[in-house]
């Protein structure tokens, strides 16, 4: 009896584990969505499972083009339809056939088609509606993905590849705005190649892009690339207002620039930043201005900030909005994030070598009274005392 009750208990367990095995094998038979291939690919990749995250961004892509390649073919074959072929190339006309007469594949393929791509933008053309597929067909983000598991796999070729093809696509983005991410990524592996004028190129494709206060005839570095740009039709008034801020730096010192002017373009902070440096460290002149707007844009984000929790707050001095910043953690990892110690160090030192030693001198007197500055504060303590052109040999 004993015996025939243990076989009993053990029947139900066994058929448990024989379903579980049996519905594990269906699911792994069955792909994910592509969209969803890549979210759980980031998923793996941010837990440190690089290999699985490769795996399912190579998916995603993989799933995404062979569902467009489908819907193409689907609408090739119901476009081919003698009927459908003599309405001629009018869109609405073949979408209202194919729902009336219930061809499903073409009616799906114009419902995805429309979800992503508005239908004006087709002119009303099916065959414009039909060449839209190609650009649908490739996926930037999985491409960026890919180039990221290269990228922390010390692959840097490879990861270069994967961001400038997601550069290429950047016309079928879910966010346009992530172009300007996908510039960052690409300079940001030049230099580290130590590929400084391709570096430089893209640092000033962004500048130029995206900052409505750089003029780019005004400063050389776009011209000796001999980078095409277009200059913004307010070029006299920006150029006017860089010129005024550049002014109210070198004759009235930093705490005064800071109380007249805000600046808070955050997409082109670090564009500045990195150039800034580069210049720097190559002692050209032109190292001033970009490290002048970078310091800006910090201190902007930082007084926002600050005031968003103050409303009555008024800027005086670094030194004391180094002070209130200290106490939000928040505040504490941005300056981290920027280098902002850094960042004022170069602004001084740039402004040394262009002969604004008086303010070059309130910069680093700022520093020397940050011990959160670290490496900073002793080298503009050093300055200070006896100020004088670096020789530098640290790259950005």
């Amino acid at each position: 009896m004993t015996g025939r009750k243990q076989n009993i208990k053990i029947k139900p367990l066994i058929f448990l584990s024989l379903f579980l095995l049996f519905t594990a094998q269906v699911f792994a038979q069955n792909s994910l969505p592509w969209w969803l291939s890549l979210e759980y690919g980031k998923q793996r990749f941010r837990v440190g499972d690089f290999g699985g995250a490769l795996r399912l961004f190579e998916d995603a892509r993989r799933d995404r083009r062979s569902m467009y390649e489908q819907m193409e073919r689907d609408l090739i074959n119901f476009l081919t339809i003698p009927d459908v072929r003599r309405m001629g190339d009018y869109l609405d006309r073949v979408e209202l056939y194919a729902a009336d007469r219930r061809y499903t594949a073409a009616t799906a393929a114009f419902d995805e088609l429309f979800f992503r791509i508005p239908k004006s933008s087709f002119n009303n053309s099916a065959a414009a509606a039909l060449a839209a597929f190609d650009r649908l067909k490739v996926y930037p983000e999985a491409e960026y993905w890919i180039g990221e598991v290269f990228r922390i796999e010390g692959e840097l070729p490879l990861a270069l590849t994967q961001y400038r093809r997601a550069y290429d696509m950047r016309g079928t983005l879910e966010d346009p705005g992530f172009s300007v991410t996908l510039q960052y990524k690409i300079a940001d592996i030049l230099r580290l190649r130590q590929e400084y004028n391709e570096f430089e190129r893209i640092i000033l494709s962004i500048i130029n892009e995206f900052d409505t206060l750089w003029v780019n005839s005004a400063s050389g570095d776009a011209a000796r690339l001999n980078t095409q740009v277009t200059v913004p039709y307010d070029q006299a008034s920006a150029s006017f207002a860089r010129a005024g801020m550049t002014r109210m730096l070198e004759e009235n010192g930093i705490n005064r620039f800071l109380e007249m002017f805000r600046y808070n373009n955050s997409a082109v902070e670090p564009a500045h930043r990195t150039l800034g440096f580069y210049y720097a460290i190559s002692g050209r002149p032109s190292a001033e201005q970009h490290l002048m707007f970078a310091f800006l844009i910090q201190n902007t984000i930082i007084i926002e900030e600050i005031r968003r929790r103050q409303f009555d707050y008024t800027f005086t001095t670094l030194s004391s909005l180094m002070e209130e910043a200290g106490r939000n953690r928040l505040l504490v990892s941005y300056i981290d994030e920027v280098e902002y110690y850094r960042t004022a160090y170069y602004l001084a030192a740039s402004l040394f070598r262009n002969g604004k030693t008086p303010v070059a001198r309130n910069i680093w007197e700022f520093l020397a009274g940050q011990p959160a500055a670290g490496e900073w504060q002793s080298r503009a303590a050093s300055q200070f005392r006896n100020p004088r052109a670096e020789t530098l040999v640290e790259m950005p």
